[in-house]
């Protein structure tokens, strides 16, 4: 029995005649882009993550990228944000004109280290986005403490936290700004790319709503030099079929990675918390052991498929070697590039294949 590290194809034929209903009235409607569907989904979202506005975008980093344009973040700025992350989340700073300042992560929750944070403000601080990895939020409390102290906007990249809870509140209502990646292998996926933003802000959200369309909220008027970053119609009304089920599956989530916490037991391997106050969703299951190579080898040999996120650490990567940065400057971020695993977690997971991760992780040994 092999089992891949993740597939979207059984919930997918679970949802078979309603996706294909949601094509077809697309496609019948003859409207694919700014139309009905995608009005829709953003009313959905924005109540799903109570918050007042959504706005599609074409992807999460765009969505990023917006939320600073509409602060008024740009070049001479600076924006804090995790060292531990995918790069998109920095490349979505230098898109925008302003620089990326990279903060070390905690060993437990692999999030932002607010305690970090402090030392590097300066005058040219104009934001903190915090990453909320693998499905569990950070730490908002001290980080919204931080960015009122200093006058700071505060942006949640969501992208793997769809439907997470921080002291019973939604992500996505934890800033003054979150953005959302729906790629297909997040919890609430499209079957193609596409992004959004939440907000209670009336005024960011009119302006994103304009930046991603060309600059322009009427046609052939160009208010801004804008973006082609719109989310479509058919992806629209793929993802408002699924959202019904998101909550659903977030729930068989909790259930594999329960199973996982309970009867994963080798002292070779570090499993990650769930830390007190929060609902984490599981978009990755995250193990940690230094002996990654070997156990990869191992699951492998078994027929497990398994992941790395993220083997090079943002400061270290080729393309941010302009920033001065070098190995030991975030020692959590390069301990958790050298020993994080992902194992399998998927809807449709059979108990069948959840035992046999579990009793192929514990039967490792060097």
């Amino acid at each position: 029995m092999n089992i891949p590290y993740a597939t979207v194809k059984y919930m997918h034929e679970r949802l078979r005649p309603e996706l294909d209903k949601a094509y077809n009235d697309v496609l019948n409607k003859d409207w694919f882009i700014n139309g009905e569907q995608c009005r829709q989904f953003e009313i959905e979202w924005a109540d799903y993550c109570s918050t007042s506005y959504c706005v599609g975008c074409g992807n999460g980093l765009d969505a990023i990228v917006a939320v600073l344009k509409g602060f008024g973040i740009g070049q001479g700025d600076e924006v804090i944000l995790p060292a531990n992350t995918f790069i998109a989340t920095a490349l979505a700073v230098n898109y925008a004109g302003a620089t990326p300042v990279l903060c070390d992560a905690l060993p437990d929750s692999f999030n932002i280290d607010p305690t970090q944070i402090e030392k590097l403000i300066t005058s040219k601080t104009k934001a903190i986005i915090a990453v909320q990895l693998y499905g569990q939020a950070s730490d908002m409390e001290e980080l919204s403490v931080l960015s009122k102290k200093y006058n700071l906007k505060l942006i949640e990249d969501a992208a793997q936290a769809h439907g997470a809870l921080y002291n019973n509140k939604k992500v996505g209502s934890l800033a003054d700004a979150a953005t959302f990646s729906f790629y297909p292998g997040k919890n609430l996926g499209a079957l193609g790319d596409g992004g959004a933003v939440v907000t209670n802000d009336a005024k960011l959200a009119s302006y994103i709503r304009e930046y991603v369309n060309y600059g322009s909220s009427v046609r052939y008027h160009h208010n801004q030099k804008g973006a082609n970053s719109r989310l479509d119609e058919l992806q629209a009304a793929f993802l408002r079929v699924k959202l019904r089920f998101l909550d659903e599956w977030n729930f068989e989530r909790n259930q594999i990675a329960d199973f996982y916490l309970k009867n994963i037991n080798n002292h070779l391997i570090k499993l990650p918390k769930v830390i007190e106050n929060r609902n984490h969703v599981w978009h990755v299951f995250a193990i940690q052991t230094m002996y990654r190579k070997e156990l990869q080898t191992f699951l492998d040999m078994n027929g497990i498929q398994t992941l790395v996120h993220y083997p090079i650490p943002i400061h270290l990567q080729q393309a941010y070697k302009d920033a001065g940065y070098k190995q030991g400057d975030f020692p959590v971020s390069e301990k958790l590039s050298e020993s994080e695993l992902s194992i399998p977690l998927f809807i449709g997971m059979t108990q069948q294949q959840i035992e046999k991760v579990v009793t192929t992780v514990n039967r490792f040994e060097l």
